[in-house]
């Protein structure tokens, strides 16, 4: 197996948690959707979305048609605003562990499927995002995971061979792509359940490394 000499994340359920119900349920109070709705409209456009195939307003008013209603310019940048609280719950062990990676001479980016508005909000919101070597967004380059350009695009940023970058991500149909272009990839679930495939796969050194993060306040 090659040496990694960068890791490659995910935002979505890998640098951040499980996505805010608070959030969610602001959603459908400024929407008045019923949960099925919503929920059907929320996911019908939004690889569209992540692509850049729409932009923010375009979404949001697409999904507001398909479900039958009409949204304001307020209650858009109030949808614009809860969808980012939705996404924006982090997972400290990752973020910990980015920084320990960076401060080793690993690189680090982000390779994430992300609106325009979200990354513009995530970004407000988290400065430390600004501090990974190298960030790929989706609508930015009118690609998306699984679509095979994109993860040659991150390898690009990275100034790393596929073959020395370890992804993370949580979908597994994001897995196989990097794998067909040469990078180590790892489907992340649980913690737990990364740091027992990384041990399986004898890159144990990458977890010992020290270091902390303050990712809250904008440090990593």
């Amino acid at each position: 197996m090659a040496p990694v000499k960068a890791v490659l994340f995910d935002y979505g359920m890998v640098l951040s948690a499980a996505p805010d119900p608070a959030a969610w349920a602001r959603l459908r109070t400024i929407t008045g959707l019923p949960e099925e709705i919503l929920h059907r409209e929320y996911w019908a456009y939004r690889h569209a979305y992540d692509r850049g195939d729409l932009i923010a307003e375009t979404y949001w008013h697409k999904l507001a048609a398909g479900a039958g209603i009409v949204i304001t310019p307020t209650q858009l940048t109030q949808l614009v605003a809860a969808d980012v609280d939705f996404w924006s719950t982090l997972n400290p062990p990752m973020l910990e562990w980015a920084q320990r990676l960076q401060r080793s001479g690993i690189r680090i980016g982000i390779l994430s499927n992300m609106p325009d508005a979200m990354e513009a909000g995530l970004r407000a919101r988290y400065p430390w995002i600004d501090i990974f070597d190298h960030n790929t967004w989706s609508h930015a380059v009118n690609l998306a995971k699984p679509e095979t350009a994109i993860y040659l695009l991150a390898a690009k940023g990275l100034h790393t061979s596929p073959e020395n970058i370890l992804f993370l991500d949580d979908r597994p149909e994001n897995i196989p792509p990097a794998l067909a272009v040469g990078m180590q990839a790892i489907q992340y679930t649980t913690h737990q359940a990364f740091e027992q495939e990384m041990h399986a796969r004898g890159l144990d050194s990458l977890l010992q490394l020290e270091g902390h993060t303050d990712s809250q306040n904008g440090k990593l």
